[in-house]
């Protein structure tokens, strides 16, 4: 196989994680390509909610420079004319206290205070974060590395092996289970439920009166309610129940939103790992393998700094 090998870099994996590090690896002047099993619809970082924080991402020393370097990434894309869907939108983390907030979040992230009682019945922090609107950003990555001369194929693979290329980009999310194979990485699904927007114009996370975990963005296609955490779940059908309780509880904290119209239901299943993989190993044939998986639901908060990472381990 050595000698059909392309020179050029494949990149497994289309969503949010994949395409970032496409498009970092193009504009640096690499001749790369994506292998993608799904539509960028289709995948996991699709039904996103997609609000810039740390979530549930280990480790967090590095996840702390990779968040950083994404937040100014996305800080630039907001400035633009709005076609990446990346928008710096104000709000509140309730449940937590101002003073608790990490030192290096309080120093870089804009409009870190303490909310208000007029923001927030309760304890909470008001910040002014990338909220990402998931169905515009994928499409405009896509057409971002395309433009820097990426080319994208539909393929799928059951091996890591069999990709014809000297250097590999492995960011096949909760794929990389299968494809490493790597036991470590578990499935978490989150059902949202994107209702019809009653005039919200600000995100909120928080708990709801009975301890329950409720968050609500305002995106352009509705307003989106969540969530959900649940630990080795795989199905991707919607459970009614889940979904009145999600609308339940975000009518709690926003009674605006009871009997709001229910727009569609997402289901998600996050790539959770103990810790983050990014690495590159040399495989026995000689090509170079570069891991960049494991991201949680974080992925979106650590894109383009993982990116840099990993297109750096790339080339080197």
């Amino acid at each position: 196989m050595a000698s059909e090998l392309s020179d050029g870099i494949v990149v497994v994996g289309g969503g949010v994680v994949g395409l970032t590090t496409a498009v970092v690896l193009a504009e640096q002047g690499h001749r790369v390509r994506v292998w993608t099993r799904d539509p960028v619809a289709a995948t996991t970082s699709a039904v996103a909610g997609a609000l810039w924080w740390p979530y549930r991402i280990e480790p967090m020393a590095l996840a702390r420079t990779w968040a950083l370097r994404s937040l100014e990434v996305y800080e630039e894309l907001a400035a633009g004319s709005g076609a990446s869907g990346v928008r710096m939108v104000e709000g509140v983390l309730g449940g937590t206290r101002f003073d608790e907030v990490d030192g290096w979040l309080a120093g870089r992230v804009p409009g870190l205070r303490a909310a208000t009682a007029a923001e927030y019945a309760g304890t909470g922090v008001r910040a002014r974060l990338p909220l990402i609107d998931m169905p515009a950003h994928l499409p405009w990555l896509r057409e971002r590395f395309v433009a820097a001369g990426g080319v994208v194929q539909a393929r799928a693979v059951s091996s890591l092996g069999e990709v014809d290329a000297r250097v590999v980009v492995n960011c096949t999310g909760l794929a990389a289970r299968e494809l490493v194979p790597d036991p470590a990485v578990r499935a978490v699904r989150g059902q949202l439920v994107v209702v019809e927007n009653p005039g919200i114009t600000t995100w909120l996370v928080a708990d709801d009166p009975d301890g329950e975990h409720a968050y609500l963005f305002p995106q352009p296609g509705g307003l989106v309610l969540g969530g959900t955490s649940e630990e080795d779940a795989w199905s991707l059908e919607p459970d009614p129940a889940t979904a009145e309780a999600i609308v339940r509880r975000c009518a709690a904290l926003r009674p605006e939103i009871a009997g709001a119209r229910v727009l569609e239901h997402r289901v998600g299943l996050r790539p959770v790992r103990d810790a983050v993989r990014l690495e590159r190993e040399r495989l026995s044939d000689g090509r170079v393998l570069v891991h960049n998986y494991g991201h949680g639901g974080a992925g979106v908060t650590v894109a383009w700094g993982c990116a840099r990472e990993a297109a750096r381990l790339a080339a080197a």
